[in-house]
């Protein structure tokens, strides 16, 4: 169509005209004049209208899925990273929470003892033939060779070598690992030797054996050890828990009795340690040992539980003669 006056007064006409009808109707509500044509309208341009949605709106998901791809990329890129780091943040508070009881239960036993103590993480375990562990801690902090390791539970094991930040940890479950220890209550000394954690066939529940100088020392299952202490207390300071008598092997032909020793460390989970840079004053002898668990008593039965009716507890003979008698 050509670009003509005629063209324009007609083009503009239309506009308002349709600008009066929209306004009409309108005004006018649910009560319009227009209503009948408006219905009228919806009826014919419905189905049209409809049928170019159903054309068209495919194209356009289409197009706004292409360009808002990179968007949501990186919003899901931003989320995971956003929820590692939450994950992150939880485990190492747990992490934190139960290093640091370790460590607050750890200065409770060395604050028992009178040891002072350097802490320290356990961060890696030995490769060889021997049970050692390494641990954070070295000369710069006063730590030397020979001096005693222990636990939140007791006694750990010695330093043999030392760096100026780590240190190796030969542990007392190692074969070559000798502490002279004492009896709780009788005061029998005797010699604490390693199993080695590898290879034993109770599993490694009693990694270490007992053996007293005085072989007819009284000794029972139950009875609990601490280190005896070293001369010049190095390598082993007195007064660190081993752990508890397990059982008692008594060889047919020989005077020498071995007691298999459950210690109070697990040498399996070793994470919070400490070596002791500087020993007690003054012996502490059983002071840091745990305290003994509560025996549970059996209620005995009364009289009048008596199966018999009789009024006397069961199992119990009779009084009264036999006919025989």
């Amino acid at each position: 169509m050509k670009d003509t006056r005629r063209t324009r007064v007609v083009l503009g006409t239309l506009i308002v005209v349709a600008l009066a009808l929209i306004t009409i109707d309108y005004r006018g509500g649910d009560n319009s004049p227009l209503s009948g044509l408006r219905d009228v309208g919806a009826t014919v341009f419905g189905p049209v209208e409809r049928a170019s949605a159903a054309v068209v709106r495919p194209i356009g998901n289409t197009f706004d899925a292409i360009t808002d791809a990179p968007g949501e990329r990186r919003r899901a890129d931003r989320l995971e990273r956003e929820n590692a780091r939450l994950r992150e943040q939880v485990r190492s508070g747990r992490l934190d929470r139960d290093s640091a009881a370790q460590l607050d239960r750890l200065l409770g036993s060395a604050g028992m003892g009178g040891y002072k103590i350097a802490a320290a993480h356990v961060i890696s375990a030995g490769q060889g033939f021997e049970d050692t562990v390494t641990i954070s801690v070295g000369s710069r902090s006063g730590v030397r060779p020979d001096m005693t390791v222990m636990s939140a539970d007791g006694l750990v094991g010695r330093v043999t070598r030392v760096g100026p930040a780590t240190a190796t940890v030969l542990l007392a479950t190692d074969v070559t690992s000798s502490v002279g220890a004492r009896l709780e209550e009788t005061r029998e000394i005797g010699i604490v030797q390693g199993r080695g954690r590898r290879g034993l066939g109770d599993g490694g529940a009693t990694p270490m054996r007992l053996q007293l100088l005085n072989a007819s020392a009284p000794m029972r299952p139950g009875q609990r050890l601490v280190t005896l202490g070293s001369q010049g207390e190095r390598p082993y300071v007195p007064g660190v828990p081993i752990g508890v008598v397990e059982r008692i092997d008594k060889p047919a032909g020989g005077l020498t009795r071995t007691a298999y020793i459950r210690p109070f460390t697990r040498f399996t989970s070793l994470d919070i340690v400490a070596v002791v840079v500087a020993p007690p004053k003054t012996d502490p002898r059983d002071s840091v040992l745990p305290p003994k668990p509560t025996p549970t008593t059996t209620p005995t039965p009364s009289p009048s539980a008596s199966p018999t009716g009789s009024g006397r507890p069961s199992g119990r003979p009779s009084t009264t003669p036999s006919s025989e008698d």
